[in-house]
Parts: C-alpha cells; structure tokens; sequence
C-alpha cells in the first residue's frame, strides 16, 4: 500500500477549447508553476468552443484568423512563428503549415465530458492538443478521436456509442452555458482555488504568484 502524496494540492478549472493554442501554452506554464513550488493541482478541464458554428468540413486556419481578427498574412506568419518558438521553450511542438485547418470541436467535447467520468480527461485533452496541433491532424474527424481516446487508455468501442448516441451533448451545452454565464468569454481561462480567474496564458511567474496566495489562504 503506497502513502499519499504529501504535497499541497490547489484546485485549479481551465475553460478551453483543443484547437486553441493559448490554452495549451497556458497549461505548460501552468505545469511549471507547479513544478516550481513542488505542489500539485486537482486539474479540472471545462469546455469551450471559439467556433461552435465551424461546419464539419472546417476552414483553413489562415483564412479563418483573417475572416475573424482581420490578421494580414504577415502577421498570421508572425504569431505561428511566436507561438512555434513559446511551443519549443515548453516542451510542446506546434507544426503550422499553410494548409493547417480549423475545425469543429464539439465532439472532442463530449468525448472530454465522458472521459472525466472515467477519471481519464486530463490525458486525452493532452491527447488531443497533440493531434491537432503538433500532427496537424482533424480532431472532428471520429478516426482521430478514437485515437486519441486510445493513447488515453479508453475505450474505443464506448467512445464511439457516446459520439453516435450524444449522450453527453447535452452536458457540454450546459457546462459551456454556465463559464459563459459568468462572463468567460475567451479561453484559457483559469480558475484557482475556485475564487481567482486569470485569463489569457499568463505566464509561469503569474500562475506561481496566485498559487501561492491559494495556499496561502488554505494554510
């Protein structure tokens, strides 16, 4: 029988979406917060979409940041060669190319729903961060995401009846109206000691700062 952890632990929700880079930038930074103060963190992951409208096809990425933030060309190149090389400095590799794509996220969603339930969602969101943006690969695509269900030790075959029976869609609706409710408009948005919500990645010295103060208060 092994003892329990003895560190500290804080718990921390994080609103995001899979195909936002943001998210997984602030959740390594988050991740080195942590390392940092030698603490861990009951890490709740709650959904997002940016683009709740994206038709299954999806649209090309480049496209789409200038349809939505009016991005020139050189600037869309700009922020992929930035986040490329904050990627590389934690540990994370976003391969961008000129026909990465956007996509519909809603599945993916109902798939982190069900995977909480089975104690697996923190491994298949990293799952999915890793197909869509370092294999470049279409996370609304059902193949990809029995996948990605698999390299989180899912189960395949349920991850397929919980897609073709929506049995969660209705969860993700109303969780994802709740964060709205409460004015999260943009991801990621972090929640620390369900009181102290940052939004934007951050920064490691950031996130060190307001867990500290969480355990602070918890001491």
């Amino acid at each position: 029988m092994t003892s329990p952890d003895p560190r500290p632990v804080v718990q921390v929700d994080v609103v995001s979406d899979v195909v936002c880079p943001w998210c997984i930038v602030g959740f390594r930074q988050l991740d080195l917060a942590l390392q940092q103060l030698g603490i861990l963190a009951h890490l709740r992951w709650h959904p997002f979409e940016l683009n709740p409208n994206m038709p299954l096809e999806g649209q090309n990425l480049r496209e789409h940041i200038a349809e939505k933030y009016g991005s020139t060309t050189e600037q869309s190149q700009q922020a992929r060669a930035r986040l490329t090389e904050l990627g590389t400095t934690l540990g994370f590799t976003f391969n961008f190319n000129d026909e990465s794509r956007i996509v519909n996220t809603f599945s993916a969603h109902q798939l982190l729903d069900w995977a909480e339930t089975q104690g697996r969602q923190h491994p298949l969101k990293l799952a999915l961060f890793e197909a869509y943006f370092t294999q470049q690969q279409d996370v609304s695509d059902l193949d990809v995401l029995l996948a990605a269900v698999e390299t989180a030790g899912l189960d395949a075959k349920n991850a397929r009846v919980v897609l073709q029976t929506g049995s969660h869609a209705e969860s993700v609706l109303k969780k994802q109206q709740v964060w709205t409710s409460r004015g999260v408009s943009g991801v990621p948005s972090m929640v620390f000691g369900g009181k102290y919500l940052l939004t934007g990645a951050q920064g490691t010295d950031t996130y060190v700062q307001v867990l500290q103060r969480c355990l602070a208060e918890a001491a």
